[in-house]
């Protein structure tokens, strides 16, 4: 009687479920008044596999590791990957990194160009006060000091750029790689001395002093210059590259850096010796952005 009675009762739920269908062409799940074809209003457990249309319309029930993403009104949901990398706490990721270079292609479309581009010094345009390096080429320098009329550093303008610290434990790495020529001098040993640095928000952050030697054969070097930074502000920051010629004796000739030392040289053109400043940012997360929207 008892088993009769359960059946009895299963055939009226069901009947019911049909009855709404009939009326409404929806069927409703712990709802008078379903508001799609299926509507349950209550916990749904699924023991086996769930299955929607895939691209070509035929029936996936996805795969491992894969979530159910809504297309909108009209459309069957989807299965997604969610491309989410291991983290691993008060560990440094590189979360910033970019390349930039100042490079005029000029008259020619392959770069052969020797103008427009770097910066150049003539014997008489060196840094006259002669910085002292103890007081004057410090972590402190300011960009407007050393780029006056005295100091006479002049910018890379072409490698001033933007860049962004989202954590306050970071270190920000810069590399700094330019030619540096000379158009000639009476001395074979003499060398002219010059001098770039990196500078944060005005700040001077690395420099290196370096030399090429003088040469009839319009000689050149390759200078490379790697700077750090630790803990930046969060925020946007600027980033800027500047460099003179040292007030030493002996020196003749014009220096190019970043450029070719003069339009008549013969071998070097702006292609060869444009600069390049790369920037990498490592933080230890500290913002996390949702995987998920809304």
């Amino acid at each position: 009687m008892i088993k009769k009675k359960k059946i009895a009762g299963f055939l009226f739920f069901i009947a019911c479920i049909f009855t709404n269908y009939a009326q409404t062409g929806k069927i409703g799940i712990g709802t008078r008044s379903p508001q799609s074809v299926l509507d349950v209003n209550g916990d749904v457990s699924i023991r086996k596999k769930l299955y929607t249309a895939d691209a070509s319309g035929n029936p996936s029930p996805g795969k491992d590791g894969q979530i159910l993403v809504s297309q909108g009104p009209g459309l069957s949901p989807v299965w997604k990957t969610l491309r989410v990398p291991d983290y691993e706490v008060n560990k440094y990721y590189l979360i910033f990194n970019d390349s930039f270079r100042d490079f005029t292609v000029g008259t020619n479309s392959n770069g052969s160009g020797t103008t427009g581009q770097g910066i150049s010094f003539a014997a008489s345009n060196a840094d006259v006060s002669g910085a002292i390096a103890s007081t004057d080429l410090v972590p402190t320098a300011n960009f407007t000091t050393l780029t006056n009329s005295v100091n006479r550093y002049k910018e890379i303008s072409g490698l001033r750029k933007q860049f962004t610290v989202n954590s306050t434990t970071s270190t920000t790495y810069f590399l700094f790689e330019t030619v540096v020529q000379n158009t000639g001098g009476s001395s074979a040993t003499a060398t002219t001395k010059y001098a770039c640095g990196i500078f944060v928000d005005d700040i001077l952050k690395s420099l290196r002093i370096n030399g090429v030697t003088n040469s009839n054969a319009s000689g050149f070097v390759t200078h490379t210059q790697i700077g750090a930074v630790d803990n930046l502000s969060t925020g946007t920051h600027t980033v800027k590259v500047a460099c003179a010629r040292l007030n030493f004796i002996n020196q003749s000739g014009t220096i190019g850096i970043g450029s070719p030392a003069a339009s008549g040289v013969t071998n070097m053109n702006n292609f060869m010796t444009q600069s390049s400043l790369k920037v990498d940012v490592y933080e230890i997360p500290q913002n996390f952005s949702p995987i998920i929207t809304p």
